[in-house]
């Protein structure tokens, strides 16, 4: 089987880590796609890459898998969605676009709105398998220990509390939130904050939280791209309406948000940026959403296995057996503009 590993955004890389990592076990050929803007990222060089579309076209791939919103229609391929998060109210998660004949879901949540989707459009297939990104949770969540262990000991701290906040510019906490960890952080000299970033978030209030950062020891800017390993180590996270809500509470660690927009809040939301301070510190000692999680568990990713991947690939390779490979996608002018725009033609 030849895969492409399509990447259009840095947090990509680590999605579709650990498919690369089940076609390497399984000797199946695949390539890397990049887009240039991100290629300076790209941690795996030493794998075959390419920037260029006209690569990926002589490649003649079976399968494309794409944690992303689009995907040029005349690569062949079955053009697999695997989504680039778990947060099914923000705007666009559930639109169809037409760019996929198959959707990868990652629990019952996201399967049963598919399938309904489905129903109607009538060109793509949906089943469930859970979400590789989260494939360590099932295998090792204490990968890090060490590295937690020597972070609290250098700074004689007790409790890591992560920040990561969405990038748009409609439901972020970024610019209401600055002179409250910078209060958090010297009022609790026991807490390290870490602070994680999206690709996406504006540079002004990138520049504001590094700047925050070298001036107060307890707070370090994360500059990592992967965000799993932050999530693993972190005792408590702060946000606001990001899909690493989810991928957090999956672990069964508390969460606080502001003026979060999300269908299904179990975890700790605020109208008050003022009260930062108070809910960190109410949360980690009394944790009061302990019991209201297993729900969010249950319907977002209740695959604890740690073999998301291995289904994913299972899932396509049994798929074009029985149907094809795809020669291309049909789509509408509108869209093929959108995609010529975006990659150029073919």
């Amino acid at each position: 089987m030849k895969v492409i590993l399509f990447c259009q955004n840095n947090y990509a890389f680590g999605i579709l880590e650990p498919i690369k990592e089940v076609l390497v076990a399984s000797n199946d050929d695949f390539i890397w796609f990049i887009k240039e803007p991100i290629y300076n990222d790209f941690p795996f060089k030493s794998d075959k890459h390419t920037t260029k579309l006209s690569e990926l076209k002589a490649y003649n791939s079976d399968v494309i898998f794409v944690p992303g919103n689009e995907v040029p229609h005349y690569l062949r391929g079955l053009k697999t969605q695997i989504f680039h998060g778990l947060a099914g109210e923000k705007k666009g998660h559930f639109r169809i676009r037409h760019y996929f004949d198959l959707y990868l879901t990652q629990g019952p949540y996201f399967t049963n709105k598919f399938n309904e989707l489905k129903i109607i459009h009538k060109n793509f297939d949906v089943i469930e398998t859970g979400w590789p990104k989260l494939d360590i949770y099932g295998k090792d969540k204490s990968t890090y220990a060490s590295y937690k262990a020597e972070l609290l000991k250098t700074h004689n701290a007790k409790k890591i509390v992560l920040y990561a906040p969405t990038f748009s510019p409609k439901l972020t906490s970024g610019p209401y939130l600055v002179n409250q960890i910078k209060q958090l952080a010297n009022n609790h000299k026991d807490y390290i904050i870490l602070l994680k970033f999206h690709p996406l978030m504006a540079q002004e209030w990138l520049d504001v939280y590094k700047d925050l950062a070298k001036i107060t020891p307890n707070i370090i800017f994360q500059e990592e791209k992967n965000i799993i390993k932050f999530l693993l180590v972190a005792d408590l996270l702060v946000s606001d309406t990001s899909s690493v809500i989810y991928e957090f509470i999956l672990l069964d660690k508390p969460v606080i948000t502001f003026k979060s927009i999300s269908e299904n809040i179990n975890w700790e939301n605020s109208n008050d940026y003022d009260a930062l301070e108070m809910l960190v510190k109410t949360n980690l000692e009394t944790d009061p959403f302990s019991k209201s999680r297993a729900y969010l568990n249950e319907q977002f990713h209740p695959y604890n296995d740690g073999k998301s991947a291995e289904r994913m690939v299972a899932t396509v390779r049994a798929y074009t057996k029985t149907n094809g490979v795809p020669e291309k996608r049909n789509i509408s002018f509108f869209r093929r503009l959108k995609i010529y725009s975006i990659f150029g033609k073919s």
